[in-house]
């Protein structure tokens, strides 16, 4: 062989396993952000779940239901109709 050719055939082997190692580095990142991505999926599900309940519960909370015995432990009542006054929308009584 001569000298040209074994140069031209180590040039192109090492540019062959250069493209080869990058090709690997390139999909290599690709699946370690693949699985960042799907890590932060799954926190964002569980935090939406989590949201879900925390509403969930300060409904619970909020509802009359639960107010109103609490209420009377308290010493309250549900006013009568001469009890309420309603406010206009200007402050007028």
């Amino acid at each position: 062989m001569d000298p040209s050719t074994l140069g031209r055939t180590a040039l192109t082997l090492a540019v062959l396993v250069c493209s080869l190692g990058f090709v690997t580095w390139r999909q290599s990142r690709a699946l370690e952000v693949n699985q960042e991505l799907d890590d932060l999926r799954r926190e964002v599900s569980l935090a939406l779940g989590e949201r879900v309940e925390l509403e969930r519960e300060a409904q619970v909370l909020r509802s009359r239901n639960r107010i109103v015995p609490r209420a009377r432990l308290l010493g309250l009542h549900t006013p009568d109709a001469s009890e309420q006054v309603i406010l206009g929308t200007d402050g007028d009584l």
